[in-house]
């Protein structure tokens, strides 16, 4: 059983700031990348932020200069620092743990948190 657990999120004035975090536990062995992932109704889940365990990240466009993504491997955590928050922003927010396990990525989810960006 593994078990992802994110806190964080909640609501926040354009231009302000929100901290995401997540820790994976359980019988999770090889840990490949963990990262956000966001959706909106009637939208598909996209890719936020990835952290490998390479130390290699991407990002998604629009998020580009505003959001950092950071990690600690001992506890398998991850963390998302989001500023200059938009409206567009507004989301559910999913966290991704990748494992390898024999040749395979297997994906693990988070029950999603909120972020709300409005005036």
């Amino acid at each position: 059983q593994v078990h992802v657990v994110e806190s964080g999120g909640g609501s926040v004035q354009p231009g302000g700031s929100l901290a995401l975090s997540c820790q994976a536990s359980g019988n999770i062995f090889n840990i490949k990348a963990m990262g956000w992932y966001r959706q909106t109704p009637g939208k598909q889940r996209e890719l936020v932020a990835l952290l490998d365990r390479n130390g290699s990240t991407d990002f998604d466009e629009t998020v580009k200069g505003r959001f950092t993504i950071s990690g600690d491997d001992a506890k398998n955590m991850v963390y998302l620092q989001m500023n200059d928050l938009k409206p567009e922003d507004t989301a559910v927010y999913y966290c991704n743990v990748q494992e390898m396990w024999w040749g395979n990525v297997n994906n693990y989810w988070g029950q999603g948190t909120q972020v709300t960006v409005s005036s």
